[in-house]
Parts: structure tokens; C-alpha cells; sequence
């Protein structure tokens, strides 16, 4: 995600305000938010969920919902959004 320059203090407020929540959500494993070493205004959530179906359960709840529709306003560009799965492990 990449914010403006006044967007960034606003999703760092509004991440460490949901952090917890999102973490604890059913089916979340792993809650991370990496920084772009290069670009200040770049950043990337991780998280790791159970299930693909918990997943979307969090994509449908009141809590995404909410933080989403805060955060989205924030951006410079449009962000994307990836789906992985482990391929090679070592």
C-alpha cells in the first residue's frame, strides 16, 4: 500500500488501533506490517490465516469493514492484494 505523505500517519494510528483485533480474529495466525526500506510511503500487511474461508469471513466482517473504509482513503495509488500459499519451503 502506498499512502500520501499525510496518509501514513493516519493508517500507522489506524493499524496500531485494530492490530489486535485483526490479530485475534478467528482463523489469524500471523499479524505483520512490513515497511518499504526504500519508500517511507510504503507498506504491506502479512498475515497468515487457518483457512481460506476464514479469510473471507474477516473480508465480510463489521472490523474490515470499518478499518478498510478508513484506510482506503489514505492511499496515493490503488493498492493490490495478494492471496499465497507455500510453495517451496527450506
Amino acid at each position: 500500500m502506498r499512502f500520501t505523505e499525510a496518509g501514513v500517519e493516519e493508517f500507522l494510528n489506524i493499524f496500531n488501533e485494530h492490530k489486535v483485533a485483526i490479530r485475534n480474529f478467528p482463523g489469524c495466525s500471523h499479524l505483520q506490517l512490513l515497511k518499504d526500506a526504500d519508500d517511507p510511503l510504503c507498506y504491506t500487511t502479512l498475515s497468515h490465516w487457518k483457512d481460506p474461508n476464514d479469510l473471507e469471513k474477516y473480508r465480510k466482517s463489521e472490523l474490515f469493514a470499518s478499518v478498510w473504509g478508513r484506510v482506503k482513503t489514505l492511499f496515493a495509488e490503488r493498492s493490490q492484494a495478494f492471496s499465497l500459499e507455500r510453495f517451496i519451503e527450506l
